[in-house]
C-alpha cells in the first residue's frame, strides 16, 4: 500500500467530517463513505466497482443488495485505466463519478463517459510553463521520456510546437509503453539512449514506477545526473535505494497551484489509531515507526506505544504532512457531492413543502447539480465541474531536496501565471533551487556551446538547430549580441571593429596638405614651378643670345609661362574636395597640357619650315613671313575647349566619397563623371605628343646649333611613358593613391617638357656662355657643313 494513496483517504476523511460539522452543508444529514483498495488489473477494477454497486460484499450485476444507506457518487483515484473502466461501467447505470486524477480531455467526452465529472483543473498551459522554464536557465538541448499512450502523445506534440516558437531543441524522445510487460531489450536501449546523451536536463511527463527505477538506474551508473523535470503526480515518498545520494535531488516539479488548507495539519496531528481504530494502516504505521504493540488478526494496536506520538513524527519521506494537488482535488471532490446533494435537498423540499424530511433519490438524479455545481470551497477558491468554465492551472514550481539523506521534501520556488502579462509569467528564486549531484553551479544543457559576439551560428547538417558551429563574421560585419544567426553589416559611415562586435565611426578623410603624400607632393609642385620661373627669369635676361633667340623665345616664353601653371595645377588636387574644385581639376588640366603641346608642336613644325624656305614656293615663305604655325596654339586649345565644354555640360565631375578602400575611413574625392571624356582628353593630348614627335623625326637631320629636335623627341617620349604607365596603374589603385597617381603623373610630364627642352639651354647660357656667341655659333655651323661634306 502506498502512503501516497493513504494521504488522499486522509483528505478524504478529513473532507467528510468537516462537512459533517458545517451546518450550512445538509443540515440534519451525514455523509457516510467506504473506501476500496484497487489493484491496477481490470479484473481487480470490475469486482471493486461491482461490489461497490451491488453491496454486502457480493457482486452481482444488474442488482442491488444494499442496507438503507445509498451510494451518492463515486470518487476514483489518479490511475487513467481505472478511470475510465469504472466510468464505463457507471455509465450504464448513470451513476455519478468524480475522479480527481489530473484533468484528461478523454474524460470530457459525454458520449463515452456521460456520468464521469473531472475535479482538476485543465493543464493547458503545461507546455508554455515548461519551456519557459527552459528558456529561463538557457537550457536548449533538452530530452523527453513520455508514457506511449494518448497524454504522451499530446504532451508531446504540446512541447515541440513551443519549443519550437522558444528556439529549443529535442535531444531525444523516448516513449515508454503504459504497460507492467516492457521487454529487457527495449529497457537497455532506453537505458542506452538516455545515458549516452549529451544532454542535461531531461522531461518526464509521467514517473510510473518503471521510469522511477529506471532513474535509478541512471543514478547509480552515472557520474554526471540529470536534472529532471516533472509533474507533480509522483509519489517522493518512494524509497529510495541506498547509495550515496538520490539522484531525484535537485528535480524541478509543476504542480497546480492551490490554496493551503490550514486544518489539514491540525487533522493529521490529531489522526490516531485511539480516534480511528478501524484504521488498520494507521495501526500498520504506529507499529513500524513508534513500537506499537499490534494484533495481527485483528489489526489493531495492543498497546506500549511511543508518548504523544502522531502522523507529524513519521519522517518526511514516509508522508507528506501538507496537502497535495491530489488530495486537494479529493478534498473539492467530497465537497462537490456534498454541495450538489444540498441543492437537490433544497429542490426536493421546495417540491414537497409538507414532506417528513426525508428526501428519497436515486443516483442519476445528482447529475444536473453537478453539471451546474459552482461554489467556493474552504480556501475561497472556486470550483466548477463544466469542463467549458474551468479556469486555467497555475502552477508552483517546486525543488525536490534531500537533506539529510532519504528524507525527501519539496521546496517551494518559483510560481508560473499563464494569466500574467508576457515576460511576466514566470518567477523564480534561482539562489534557493538545490542542483543535482556533480553540479557546483547552474547546469547548462545545449546542443553547441554559445557563439560570443563577432562570431554568428553555422548550422550542422542533418543535425537540430541548436547544434551548430561558430563561424566568425565576413569583413565589415558585426554581431553584437551571443548566438546570432546573422550578422549585420555596418552602414557605410561605419566599420568594425577589430573583435567584430560594434561598428565604429569611420573617418572622413581626403589628400590633404597635411598628410605626408600630400605634403611631398605640394613641395614637388611649387619647386618645379619655382624652377620653372627660374629658367624663364633667365631667358628672359638673355634674351639677346643666339641661343634664345635661334629657338624662337616667344613660343618659349609662352611654354615656360604654361609649365609654371602645369606645375601649380596638382594644387586643385589636393584639400578638401568641392564642386568647384572638382570641375576645375581635369578642365584646367587638359587646357593647359594642350597650351604646352600645341607650342611644342609650333616650335618644331617652324623649326622645319625653315630649312625648308631654301627650297623653290612661295607658300612656305608666306608661312614663315606671317607667323602662321603660331596659330597651332589657340586652334588646338580651342578643340580642347570644346571637349571640356562638352564635358562639364554633360556629365561633369563631383564629390564622391570611398568607404571601402581604405579600413576605417571615408575618402572624399573627385568622381570624374564621364571616365569617355577623361579618356578623351588625353587622347587628345597623346595625339598632339604624337604630331610634336613625328615633327621632330623629321628635322633630325638639321644642323646641331639650331636642332633641338632630340630634345623634344625625348620628351614627347617621357610624356609618352608616363602616361601610358598611368592607366593601368590608375585604374589599379583607389582613394587618395589614386589622387595622388594623377599628380604625381601631372608632375612627371611636365617636368619631362622642362628637363628635357630648357635645361640644356640654360646650361650652355649659365655655365658655358662662350659657345653662346654668334661666331661660335657660325664657326660651328660651318664646321658642321664641312664635315657633311667630306662625308
Amino acid at each position: 500500500f502506498k502512503l501516497r494513496s493513504y494521504q488522499f483517504s486522509l483528505a478524504f476523511i478529513f473532507a467528510i467530517e468537516e462537512i459533517n460539522r458545517n451546518t450550512h452543508i445538509l443540515p440534519n444529514t451525514s455523509l457516510g463513505f467506504e473506501l476500496y483498495n484497487v489493484e491496477n488489473s481490470l479484473r481487480d477494477i470490475m469486482k471493486e466497482t461491482f461490489f461497490c454497486l451491488t453491496g454486502m460484499g457480493i457482486y452481482i450485476p444488474n442488482y442491488t443488495c444494499k442496507r438503507k444507506n445509498k451510494v451518492a457518487a463515486l470518487l476514483t483515484g489518479t490511475e487513467w485505466e481505472t478511470s475510465v473502466q469504472v466510468g464505463r461501467l457507471l455509465n450504464l447505470y448513470k451513476y455519478p463519478q468524480i475522479t480527481f486524477r489530473p484533468f484528461d480531455d478523454t474524460l470530457s467526452d459525454r458520449v463515452q463517459f456521460s456520468s464521469l465529472y473531472q475535479t482538476a483543473q485543465k493543464d493547458m498551459s503545461l507546455s508554455h510553463g515548461i519551456v519557459i522554464l527552459m528558456v529561463h536557465f538557457n537550457w536548449t538541448w533538452v530530452g523527453l521520456v513520455l508514457t506511449d499512450d494518448h497524454n504522451g502523445a499530446e504532451i508531446l506534440s504540446n512541447l515541440r510546437r513551443e519549443m519550437d516558437r522558444n528556439r529549443v531543441c529535442v535531444a531525444f524522445v523516448e516513449m515508454i509503453p503504459d504497460s507492467q510487460v516492457y521487454s529487457g531489450y527495449e529497457s537497455r536501449t532506453t537505458h542506452r539512449n538516455i545515458l549516452k546523451s549529451s544532454t542535461n536536463v531531461v522531461f518526464l511527463y509521467d514517473v510510473t514506477q518503471y521510469l522511477y527505477d529506471l532513474i535509478i538506474y541512471i543514478g547509480i551508473h552515472s557520474i554526471t545526473w540529470k536534472v529532471w523535470i516533472t509533474k507533480s503526480q509522483w509519489d517522493v515518498t518512494t524509497d529510495v535505494p541506498y547509495f550515496v545520494s538520490d539522484p531525484f535531488h535537485g528535480s524541478l516539479i509543476f504542480a497546480q497551484h492551490h490554496a493551503d488548507i490550514s486544518d489539514f495539519r491540525k487533522f493529521i496531528q490529531t489522526y490516531k489509531p485511539s480516534k480511528y481504530p478501524e484504521d488498520y494502516i494507521l495501526a500498520l504505521l504506529w507499529n513500524r515507526y513508534f513500537n506499537c504493540s499490534f494484533s495481527g488478526p485483528s489489526c489493531k494496536i495492543l498497546g506500549n506505544c511511543q508518548p504523544n506520538a502522531s502522523l507529524e513524527m513519521l519522517p518526511r519521506n514516509a508522508l507528506e504532512m501538507d496537502m497535495t494537488e491530489e488530495s486537494y482535488n479529493v478534498y473539492n471532490s467530497v465537497y462537490v457531492v456534498a454541495h450538489s446533494l444540498h441543492e437537490m435537498t433544497l429542490k426536493q423540499v421546495e417540491i414537497h413543502p409538507h414532506g417528513n424530511g426525508e428526501v428519497n433519490t436515486y443516483p442519476w438524479e445528482l447529475h444536473p447539480y453537478l453539471k451546474n455545481i459552482h461554489f467556493k470551497n474552504g480556501a475561497g477558491n472556486l470550483m466548477v465541474l463544466d469542463s467549458q468554465r474551468k479556469l486555467e492551472a497555475e502552477y508552483d514550481i517546486l525543488n525536490l531536496w534531500n537533506f539529510p539523506d532519504g528524507l525527501r521534501q519539496k521546496m517551494k520556488v518559483g510560481t508560473f501565471s499563464p494569466k500574467a502579462p508576457q515576460g511576466q509569467e514566470l518567477c523564480l528564486s534561482d539562489h534557493m533551487i538545490q542542483w543535482a549531484i556533480g553540479f557546483t553551479e547552474l547546469p547548462r544543457s545545449v546542443c553547441s556551446e554559445s557563439c560570443v559576439p563577432g562570431f554568428r551560428k553555422s548550422p550542422q547538417e542533418g543535425k537540430a538547430a541548436c547544434c551548430y558551429d561558430c563561424t566568425r563574421c565576413p569583413d565589415n560585419e558585426i554581431s553584437n549580441e551571443t548566438d546570432m544567426d546573422h550578422c549585420v553589416r555596418c552602414p557605410e559611415s561605419h566599420y568594425a571593429n577589430t573583435e567584430q562586435n560594434h561598428c565604429l565611426q569611420k573617418v572622413v578623410t581626403f589628400l590633404s596638405y597635411e598628410d605626408p603624400l600630400g605634403m611631398a607632393l605640394i613641395n614637388l609642385a611649387l619647386g618645379f614651378s619655382s624652377l620653372t620661373a627660374v629658367v624663364l627669369g633667365v631667358f628672359v635676361k638673355y634674351h639677346h643670345t643666339p641661343i634664345v633667340k635661334a629657338n624662337n623665345w616667344a613660343l618659349s616664353y609662352i611654354l615656360l609661362i604654361t609649365l609654371i601653371f602645369c606645375f601649380l595645377c596638382p594644387l586643385l588636387f589636393i584639400g578638401h574636395p568641392n564642386t568647384v574644385t572638382c570641375m576645375l581639376q581635369q578642365s584646367t588640366f587638359a587646357v593647359l597640357f594642350t597650351v604646352a603641346h600645341s607650342t611644342v608642336l609650333a616650335k618644331t613644325i617652324t623649326v622645319v619650315l625653315a630649312f625648308k624656305i631654301t627650297l623653290p614656293g612661295r607658300l612656305i615663305r608666306w608661312i614663315m613671313v606671317s607667323r602662321a604655325p603660331n596659330l597651332i596654339i589657340p586652334v588646338c586649345t580651342l578643340i580642347q575647349l570644346v571637349i571640356c565644354v562638352i564635358w562639364l555640360s554633360t556629365s561633369p565631375p563631383f564629390i564622391d566619397s570611398d568607404a571601402y578602400t581604405e579600413h576605417g575611413h571615408i575618402i572624399i574625392l573627385c568622381n570624374k563623371g564621364s571616365t569617355i571624356a577623361f579618356h578623351s582628353v588625353l587622347a587628345y593630348l597623346c595625339s598632339m605628343a604624337l604630331g610634336s614627335y613625328t615633327m621632330a623625326y623629321l628635322s633630325r637631320n638639321l644642323p646641331d646649333t639650331f636642332n633641338e629636335a632630340k630634345f623634344i623627341s625625348f620628351s614627347m617620349l617621357v610624356f609618352f611613358s608616363v602616361w601610358v604607365t598611368f592607366l593601368p596603374v590608375y585604374h589599379s589603385t583607389k582613394g587618395k593613391l589614386m589622387v595622388a597617381m594623377e599628380v604625381f603623373s601631372i608632375l612627371a610630364s611636365s617636368a619631362g617638357l622642362l628637363g628635357c627642352i630648357f635645361l640644356p639651354k640654360c646650361y650652355i647660357i649659365l655655365f658655358r656662355p662662350h659657345s653662346n656667341v654668334l661666331h661660335h655659333v657660325r664657326n660651328k655651323a660651318h664646321s658642321r657643313g664641312k664635315v657633311d661634306l667630306t662625308a
